[in-house]
C-alpha cells in the first residue's frame, strides 16, 4: 500500500489533484526547474523522480505508462532523449529543492525545484571545493587570536623603550638642576597665594565701602549676617520690616539690623503714614 500523503489535498477531488501534480511534472521536464510551494514541491518531487526512473529504462512499455501522467508528447521525448541520458549514472536523486522565502501577498512559503543535471564526479569535486573553501576561514579567527598577544607585547616592549631614555636622563642630570626646579614651583606657589589673598582683600573692602556708605548696622550682599533683617531699596530709598505685607515680595540691596540704623541711612519705613510702623 502506498504510504499515505500528508495535509490536505490540492484541489476538489483525487482526480483534480492528480492533474495539478501531472502538470507541475510536466512543466519542470520542460523547463528544468520550477517555481511553487513547497507543499507542492515536496509532493511533485516523488511523482518525477519515479517518472524519470521509468524514462532510464527507455522501452516502450515504460513509455506508455509514462504518457498515462504525461499527456504531452513533446515532454515525453525530452524526458527520455536528454533527461533520462544525463542522469543515467546517478541512482536516485534526480530532482533538488532550495526553499527561497516566503511569497509577497499570502505570505506562502516558496521553494525551487529543479532537475540535477551535473553529473555524481561533478557534484563531489564541487562538496570538496566548499570543504575547502571552509576550513581556511575556520583557521583565520584562530591565527588572529595567535597575532593579538604577539602584537601586545611588541607593544609593551615598545613602551618600556620610551620610556627608559627619560629615566636616565633624570638620573644623568645634575641634582642642582632639580633644586633649582623645585624652588620655581614654589615661588609660582607663593606668587598664586599672594594674588588670590588681593582678590579677596580687595572684594571685602568693596563690600566694606558699600556698607559704610549707608553708616553702621548695615550690610549690602545677598546673605546678610545674623539679625539683619530689615530690606532697604536704593531706588525708592525705603525700607520693609517683616510685619510689612510686601516684605516677602521685596528683593534686598541693603540690610539693616534696626529701624534706627535704617532711618539714620535716609531710608523711610513704608508703613509710614499708614499708622502700621511700630515705634
Amino acid at each position: 500500500m502506498p504510504k499515505p500523503t500528508k495535509g490536505p489535498r490540492f484541489g476538489g477531488s483525487p482526480a483534480h489533484q492528480r492533474i495539478i501534480l501531472a502538470n507541475l511534472a510536466s512543466q519542470l521536464f520542460q523547463h528544468g526547474k520550477i517555481t511553487t510551494t513547497e507543499a507542492k514541491a515536496k509532493r511533485v518531487q516523488p511523482l518525477a523522480e519515479r517518472l524519470i526512473s521509468k524514462a532510464k529504462r527507455g522501452d516502450l512499455h515504460n513509455r506508455r505508462i509514462v504518457l498515462q501522467t504525461i499527456t504531452d508528447k513533446g515532454v515525453v521525448h525530452v524526458l527520455f532523449t536528454e533527461i533520462a541520458p544525463r542522469v543515467a549514472e546517478r541512482e536516485g536523486g534526480y530532482t533538488r529543492i532550495t526553499k527561497i522565502g516566503p511569497r509577497k501577498g499570502d505570505n506562502a512559503p516558496m521553494a525551487v525545484i529543479e532537475l540535477v543535471t551535473e553529473t555524481v564526479e561533478e557534484s563531489r569535486k564541487a562538496k570538496a571545493k566548499g570543504a575547502k573553501k571552509a576550513e581556511p576561514a575556520k583557521a583565520e579567527p584562530k591565527a588572529a587570536a595567535k597575532k593579538a598577544p604577539a602584537k601586545k607585547a611588541k607593544a609593551a616592549e615598545a613602551e618600556a623603550e620610551a620610556v627608559e631614555p627619560v629615566e636616565t636622563e633624570v638620573v644623568a642630570g645634575d641634582p642642582g638642576d632639580a633644586d633649582d626646579v623645585v624652588a620655581e614651583i614654589l615661588a609660582e606657589a607663593d606668587a598664586a597665594d599672594d594674588a588670590i589673598g588681593e582678590v579677596a582683600v580687595t572684594a571685602a573692602g568693596a563690600v566694606d565701602a558699600e556698607a559704610a556708605e549707608f553708616g553702621e548696622g548695615s550690610f549690602v550682599g545677598a546673605e546678610p549676617p545674623k539679625g539683619y533683617d530689615i530690606k532697604g531699596n536704593r531706588d525708592s530709598m525705603k525700607f520693609h520690616t517683616p510685619e510689612s505685607q510686601w516684605y516677602g515680595q521685596t528683593e534686598a540691596e541693603v540690610w539693616f539690623n534696626s529701624v534706627e540704623a535704617a532711618e539714620a541711612a535716609g531710608f523711610v519705613n513704608v508703613l509710614a503714614g499708614k499708622g502700621e510702623a511700630k515705634a
